[in-house]
């Protein structure tokens, strides 16, 4: 018989024994936890390589990385011989960067660094007190001024090395060589007004950068690397510009201008085949070297960017339409009188009627009942395209910033008012540049030609040259340019005429002119206030040059008339150029 062994008993055990570990419930308990883990820390992988990477890279860079844009030499502008009328200097711009700066030494910092710069400490302090890593506190710094900064040797204080633009002395004091036609650039390196605007892409070049890796204090790490895309400079671009004719251009314009007691006065000169800008000239103008402190309203550009009502200049195209379309020869004989259209007077400057006169004397003498005639023999449709045709209403293309035009209105809004008011050159508008153009078509044998201050873009590389090609365009035939150019030299020459006041010894027959006085119209009417000028080209036969000078709102007591306020300045100019370039009778 079996017996069951009674069970052993438990042994007792004393307070210093544990119970026996489970290792295999431990074992999985670490697993487990371990595997957390690991799925945590993969998904931190994950969300930081793939979901934010980019933008914790760009982060990682910013922080460990200087990048500073590198400018290249701004292109030159020189005149038709090559003379340098515009070039560069080196200057600094200073910039702070406040991570580097310990606040304990801010203020001494701010004090020693703004007595260099000539700025109040407070300036240098505020930039030191931002969050950013960089920050401009100055530019265009001269390199004595960089030299004292760079001998402070603050840390977090430095200076990028730059350029400035550097304009020629005009002959008038308070302004630089050809202002207007040459423009200026502000501190950013943005070229204003005239060609520096126009060309700004060409003559900046293509910017580069300088990429450096640096730790934590700023401080490059010599085997990190380095990135670097240099900058291309700029073209250069040579000019039409005479800068004999631009010197003595300047200075007879504003003897003019005091004369006149004028508000202001341009000039402007081109050559007669090529359309190149040989002189541009505006009083008063300003100095581009110091255009913060110059007035605005003389940095604009009258010649290319102030539509007015030039007056008996108009008659010009008046004239060569009628000569054009047959209506016309200079020995027509009409009875001029004045008289009343559409309900109003219209007079002549002398207020009274000339009777029995040939086309030649109406253009002498610039009767205004006879440009109408012109007009009304033309007809009105035929009068139009040709106003169209000489660019008036319409922009020349002229390579300088701002240019503008007031388009001519439609036709069929034009009552017999309009046309007659429009035959000598009111009641409708156009630029200097646009009158300058149309009047050199005539003198260029009956072609408009684009006007242009650039000749040719330079390549300072090679030195290879991209000439400048004009737009031109047939306004009028050859043998009708040559009668009225021929009509224009009347103007001049023939007794009592108007432009008698541009007449030079030793060169009669030579010179073809148009005077031309115009109303100023304010809020809709016509006050006091006149526009005089005079244009004019020569020799005749082979004209060289084609000159305009206007003088806005005289206030002379004398008689304020483009005869013998503009005509004179025209002169004066026109005899320099026979002697600088040897114009012989």
């Amino acid at each position: 018989m079996n017996r069951r062994r009674p069970p052993q008993a438990q042994r007792p055990r004393a307070w210093f024994v544990g119970e026996v570990p489970d290792f295999r419930r431990r074992g999985l308990w670490l697993v487990l936890a371990f595997a957390a883990m690991a799925i945590a820390v993969l998904g931190r992988l994950v969300q930081v390589q793939v979901f934010q990477g980019h933008v914790l890279a760009a982060a990682a860079r910013a922080q460990h990385t200087s990048d500073i844009t590198l400018t290249g030499n701004r292109g030159l502008i020189l005149d038709r011989t090559g003379r340098v009328l515009v070039s560069n200097r080196s200057v600094y711009d200073v910039f702070v960067d406040p991570s580097l700066v310990d606040t304990t030494q801010r203020y001494d910092v701010a004090t020693k660094v703004g007595a260099v710069l000539g700025i109040a400490p407070a300036t240098v302090l505020r930039a030191l007190q931002q969050k950013n890593q960089f920050d401009y506190i100055a530019k265009a710094v001269s390199p004595d001024v960089n030299q004292r900064l760079q001998a402070l040797d603050y840390p977090g204080v430095g200076t990028i090395p730059n350029q400035q633009r550097v304009y020629n002395p005009s002959p008038l004091p308070g302004q630089s060589f050809a202002s207007n036609l040459l423009g200026y650039v502000d501190v950013d390196g943005q070229g204003q007004y005239g060609v520096e605007q126009y060309y700004n892409g060409l003559l900046s070049g293509t910017p580069g950068h300088e990429a450096n890796l640096t730790d934590l204090l700023g401080n490059p790490i010599v085997l990190g690397g380095e990135q670097k895309v240099a900058a291309k400079s700029g073209d250069n671009l040579q000019l039409g510009l005479d800068s004999q004719i631009q010197y003595w251009a300047e200075l007879a314009l504003a003897r003019g201008v005091a004369t006149a007691e004028a508000v202001s006065g341009t000039l402007m000169i081109m050559d007669t085949h090529t359309g190149a800008i040989r002189a541009w000239a505006q009083y008063p103008s300003y100095d581009a070297d110091s255009y913060g402190s110059g007035n605005v309203a003389n940095f604009r550009d009258l010649a290319v960017s102030q539509p007015y009502e030039p007056g008996s200049v108009m008659k010009v195209v008046t004239f060569a339409g009628g000569l054009d379309h047959g209506a016309i020869t200079p020995a027509t004989v009409i009875n001029e009188q004045q008289s009343v259209v559409d309900g109003y007077l219209i007079h002549d400057w002398d207020d009274r009627s000339h009777g029995n006169v040939t086309m030649q004397r109406v253009l002498d003498l610039s009767l205004n009942n006879g440009a109408m005639k012109v007009e009304q023999m033309e007809g009105q449709d035929p009068f139009y395209a040709n106003m169209l045709g000489f660019g008036i209403g319409s922009p020349t293309g002229v390579d300088l910033a701002g240019e503008v035009n007031d388009p001519m209105t439609p036709q069929s809004s034009w009552g017999v008012l309009n046309y007659a008011e429009a035959s000598f050159g009111q009641g409708v508008v156009a630029t200097p540049i646009e009158m300058l153009s149309a009047v050199n078509a005539v003198a260029n044998g009956g072609v408009w030609v684009q006007p242009h201050a650039v000749d040719g873009i330079v390549d300072p590389g090679t030195g290879k040259t991209t000439a400048f090609s004009p737009r031109t365009r047939r306004v009028m035939p050859a043998s009708a340019a040559a009668t009225l150019s021929q009509m224009m030299v009347g103007v001049v020459d023939d007794p009592g005429a108007e432009g008698s006041m541009a007449r030079i010894p030793g060169y009669q027959g030579q010179i073809a002119g148009k005077t031309g006085t115009a109303s100023v119209a304010e809020n809709g009417h016509y006050g006091n206030d006149v526009t005089a000028s005079f244009v004019g080209f020569m020799p005749v036969k082979n004209p060289q040059f084609t000159m305009m000078v206007v003088m806005n709102r005289p206030q002379t007591s004398q008689p304020r008339f483009g005869a013998s306020l503009a005509a004179p300045v025209w002169k004066n100019v026109a005899q320099v150029i026979i002697d600088q370039w040897r114009i012989q009778p």
